[in-house]
C-alpha cells in the first residue's frame, strides 16, 4: 500500500507487516506495525523481501520441473511454452496449475498433522466432497481452453474423494451435526413484545447444568445486554478471555467476541465419543486428550468429565422477527417516482395525474382516426364520467398519482378549476415554507451560537480510539468542523463523502466536543436500521467515558422509548439517535447543542429544519453521500459551509467487474473467496416471482452460506429486519433485487 511516503509491505513468510517512511526519496525509518490497529511497534534496520511463490524456481527446481514435464507430456505441442518459459528461469501466468511437477513427491494435509491429531467434521462432509469434485472438473472444462497456458486436469492436483476419507481413518474423529436451516439451535430469542421478554433465556439457564457463555458483539452491545439481564434477574459474570471462561467457577457468564452463531454439548462429553450440535462451522469441540486451540487464544477448550457446555451469540438471542405485520402499500410505492417513462409502467384503472387537468383515471390505450390515419391515445376518465383522450406522444405530461391509496385517489371534474386551485394552494404552500427557512436562516445569521472550548488532552483520548488513519479529506473535514463549533457562530455543515469513506468518525468526534462542552447531541437518521448501526458505533466509541447514549425508533419498546424521553428532558442522556420520532412534539431537549442529520435526501425540507427552528443557535452537522440540488446549491452559494471526503481510506479498493457466461463453478469460487476472508456477497436477482427458486438453487450450491432474501414487496418491518440480519452478519449472502440501490 502507497500513500503519499508511506509505504507498507507484509512480505512472504513474515509474522509483522513493514512501513517504509520516506523523506523525499531517502528512507527516514523502517518500522514494523500492527495490521489491526496499524500503530507501530518498534523500528527495524532491514527488510527481508522474499518471493510469493509456492514453487521453486532454482536450478534444481527447474530440473525436476523438466523431468517431470517430459514424463506427463512429451509430444505435447501445446504446452511448449510453457516448458520453454520455466526452463529460462521465469514463472509464466498459470504456473500454479503444475505445481506439483517442481517436486520429487508432493504432500497433503495429512502429511503435517500429528498422529495424535483429532478431525473434527460438520455435517455431511462426503456429500460435499462429492459436490467439490463435480464443481472442480466443470471448472476446469471452463478454463482448460487456453492453448498456451493448459492446466493439469483436478486429479492431478488434489486428493480424490475415497483417497480423502482412507486417510482420515487413522485419526479419532468428532462430529458436529448442523441445526436445521430456518430453525434455531436453542430457543430462547429474547422477544421485547412479551411481558417476561426473557423467559426462555431464564428457563433455559435455569435448566442448564453446564456453563453458559453469552457472547455480545461489541463493548457498547455488552453494557446493553449487562443491563437487560440484570434488570430480569440474572447477573452474568464478566468474562474477558477464554481463559476466564475455563478458569472461572461461574454458572452464567458475558464476554465479547466476533462469534456469529452459538453451540451447544449434548451430554456426553466428546472425549467419549459425544456428538455436538452446531447452528454454524464457528463451533470447536474437542478431545480432552489432544484439543486444537480455541477461537481467542491459544489455550484449549477443556472440557470437565461430563459437562455440558452452551456458548450463545446474538443470532440467539435476537432471532429474526417481524416486528409489525403491516402490508405496504404497493401502488404507492409504485407511484411514487413521479413522471412516466413508459407506458408499460401504466396498469389499466391506475389514478394518474395530468398536468393541465388534474386526477384522473387511466382506462387504457384506444384507437382513433381523425382524418390522416389511426393514431393512438390514451383514455383517462375523470369524474362526471368525463373523458379525455391523450396521444402517446404526449405521455410527457402525464406523471403517477402519489397523493394515497390509488382506490381512493379524488378524481378531477374536467373544465371546473378544481386542478387549477390545488396548484394555486400547493404553490402557496412551498412559497410559506420558503419563507420560514428565510427568517430561519436570517435568525441563525444575526444569533451568537455556543463557542465549544476543546480540551486537546480529553479529544486525543477519544481520537486515539479511531482504529484507522485518518485521510487527509477526513482530516480536513474534521478540523473544519472543529473551527466551526469552536467560532460561537451557529454551524450549518455539509460533509459529502462516498459510503465508508468516514464521514462517521467526522459526527463522532463533533459529538464528543459538543458533549464534554455540556450540550446535548441529536442524531436523525431516516430508518430503524441505520438508527441501530448508529446507536452501536456510538457507544462502542464511547464506551470509556461517562457519556449516556441511547436510542428512539421502532425497536425499541414503549417504555424504553419513555424513558429516553424523559432522560433527554432531565438532560440526563447525552446522545440520542432515532429516526422521525426525534421531531415528534413530546422530544423536549434540556440543552440541545448539536443536530447530526444522517442521509438527509431522505427527509423532508420541513422534516430537516424542525430541529433547527427548536434553537436558531444550534449547531447542525449534514451528512450525506449523494446530496439533494437544494442542498449542493446552498452549500455551493455560500449559505452553508461544505466538506467533501473525497480521499478513499486505506486498503478500500476500486471495483473490479466481471461479465461471464453463468456457471456454478465460477460463482462458488467467488463467493467462497469472499466468506473465507470474512465478508459478505450482494447477489443480485431481479425478479420477485423466481427469487425464491434462486434461493433453493443457492442453497445447494453454496451449504456454508447463510441466505437471506430481500425484495420490494416484502413488508415494511421485515424488509427492515433482514437487513439488519444482514449488517449485524446473521447472514453472509443477500440475494436481493435491485431495491438495494435505495441505500
Amino acid at each position: 500500500s502507497v500513500r503519499g511516503g508511506l509505504i507498507d509491505l507484509f512480505p512472504t513468510g513474515s509474522t509483522l507487516p513493514y512501513r517504509i517512511d520516506l523523506f523525499d526519496d531517502e528512507i527516514e525509518t523502517l518500522r514494523t506495525f500492527d495490521v489491526d490497529t496499524q500503530r507501530s511497534l518498534y523500528p527495524v534496520g532491514e527488510i527481508r523481501l522474499l518471493p510469493a511463490r509456492e514453487f521453486p524456481l532454482d536450478e534444481s527446481g527447474i530440473a525436476q520441473f523438466r523431468q517431470n514435464f517430459r514424463e506427463q507430456f512429451e509430444g505435447d505441442p501445446s504446452r511448449r511454452r510453457v516448458y520453454k518459459d520455466v526452463s529460462n528461469g521465469l514463472a509464466p501466468g498459470g504456473a500454479e496449475w503444475y505445481l506439483p511437477l517442481f517436486f520429487a513427491e508432493t504432500a497433503t494435509l495429512f502429511d503435517y498433522l500429528p498422529e495424535t491429531a483429532v478431525i473434527c467434521t460438520h455435517g455431511d462432509v462426503n456429500i460435499a466432497a462429492e459436490g467439490f469434485w463435480v464443481e472442480t472438473r466443470s471448472r476446469h472444462k471452463l478454463l482448460n481452453y487456453d492453448p498456451e497456458h493448459p492446466i493439469l486436469p483436478p486429479d492431478a492436483l488434489m486428493l480424490a474423494v475415497d483417497d480423502f476419507f482412507k486417510a482420515t481413518k487413522q485419526y479419532p474423529r468428532i462430529s458436529l451435526l448442523a441445526a436445521e436451516a430456518d430453525k434455531p439451535l436453542l430457543d430462547i430469542g429474547i422477544d421485547r413484545r412479551d411481558v417476561e421478554p426473557l423467559a426462555k433465556l431464564k428457563t433455559f439457564v435455569k435448566n442448564h447444568k453446564g456453563r453458559i457463555l453469552l457472547i455480545a458483539e461489541s463493548l457498547g452491545r455488552r453494557e446493553t445486554l449487562t443491563q437487560l439481564l440484570t434488570q430480569h434477574g440474572l447477573e452474568p459474570y464478566p468474562c474477558d478471555s477464554w481463559q476466564d471462561f475455563l478458569t472461572a467457577d461461574k454458572h452464567l457468564m458475558l464476554g465479547v467476541a466476533p462469534v456469529q452463531t452459538g453451540f451447544s454439548t449434548l451430554s456426553s462429553p466428546p472425549s467419549q465419543g459425544g456428538v455436538a450440535q452446531s447452528a454454524g462451522v464457528d463451533a470447536e469441540l474437542v478431545s480432552t486428550t489432544n484439543p486444537p486451540p480455541s477461537l481467542r487464544d491459544d489455550r484449549s477448550l477443556k472440557l470437565r468429565g461430563g459437562e455440558s457446555l452452551a456458548v450463545i451469540t446474538e443470532t440467539e438471542l435476537y432471532p429474526s422477527q417481524v416486528r409489525q405485520e403491516r402490508r405496504r402499500d404497493k401502488e404507492k410505492s409504485r407511484n411514487a417516482e413521479g413522471m412516466l417513462k413508459d407506458l408499460a409502467e401504466l396498469r389499466e384503472n391506475d389514478p394518474v395525474v395530468h398536468e393541465q387537468h388534474g386526477v384522473g383515471r387511466y382506462r387504457g390505450l384506444v384507437n382513433l382516426d381523425f382524418g390522416e390515419g389511426e393514431t393512438e391515445f390514451l383514455l383517462l376518465e375523470y369524474a362526471g364520467d368525463d373523458k379525455l383522450y391523450v396521444p402517446v406522444s404526449q405521455l410527457f405530461l402525464i406523471s403517477r398519482y402519489s397523493g394515497g391509496p390509488a382506490e381512493s385517489a379524488p378524481l378531477h371534474r374536467l373544465g371546473s378549476g378544481q386542478w387549477e386551485k390545488a396548484k394555486k394552494k400547493a404553490l402557496k404552500q412551498i412559497r410559506d415554507t420558503a419563507a420560514e427557512l428565510l427568517n430561519l436562516y436570517a435568525m441563525r445569521a444575526a444569533r451568537i451560537g455556543h463557542a465549544f472550548k476543546l480540551s486537546l488532552a480529553d479529544y486525543e483520548r477519544f481520537a486515539d480510539g479511531f482504529p484507522f488513519e485518518e485521510t487527509p479529506d477526513q482530516e480536513a473535514a474534521i478540523e473544519a468542523v472543529i473551527s466551526d463549533m469552536q467560532s460561537g457562530r451557529p454551524m450549518d455543515r455539509l460533509v459529502c463523502g462516498d459510503v465508508g469513506f468516514g464521514k462517521t468518525e467526522v459526527a463522532l468526534r463533533a459529538a464528543f466536543i459538543a458533549v464534554m462542552g455540556g450540550r446535548q447531541v441529536a442524531v436523525l437518521v431516516p430508518t430503524t436500521l441505520l438508527a441501530e448501526q448508529h446507536f452501536n458505533n456510538f457507544s462502542d466509541r464511547f464506551a470509556e467515558w461517562p457519556i449516556k447514549v441511547a436510542e428512539i425508533s421502532r425497536f425499541r419498546s414503549a417504555k424504553e422509548q419513555a424513558e429516553a424521553i424523559e432522560g433527554l428532558g432531565q438532560g440526563k442522556i447525552d446522545i440520542i439517535i432515532g429516526t422521525h420520532r426525534l421531531i415528534q412534539k413530546d422530544v423536549k431537549f434540556k440543552n440541545l447543542g448539536l443536530v447530526i442529520l444522517d442521509e438527509e435526501h431522505r427527509f423532508g425540507v420541513r422534516q430537516k429544519e424542525q430541529l433547527k427552528a427548536m434553537r436558531a443557535e444550534v449547531d447542525v452537522l449534514t451528512l450525506t453521500a449523494t446530496p439533494i440540488p437544494r442542498t449542493l446549491s446552498m452549500a455551493m452559494e455560500g449559505l452553508r459551509e461544505f466538506s467533501v471526503i473525497a480521499t478513499p481510506p486505506q486498503k478500500r479498493l476500486s471495483i473490479k467487474t466481471f461479465v461471464t457466461p453463468w456457471s456454478e463453478g465460477t460463482i462458488r469460487e467467488a463467493v467462497l473467496r469472499e466468506l473465507k476472508r470474512g465478508g459478505q456477497i450482494y447477489f443480485l436477482h431481479n425478479e420477485v416471482n423466481t427469487i425464491h427458486s434462486m434461493r433453493e438453487k443457492l442453497e445447494k450450491m453454496l451449504p456454508e452460506a447463510r441466505i437471506g432474501v430481500a425484495h420490494g414487496q416484502l413488508r415494511e418491518r421485515e424488509l427492515e429486519s433482514v437487513m439488519r440480519d444482514f449488517y449485524h452478519q446473521r447472514f453472509n449472502l443477500l440475494l436481493c433485487t435491485t431495491i438495494i440501490e435505495t441505500g
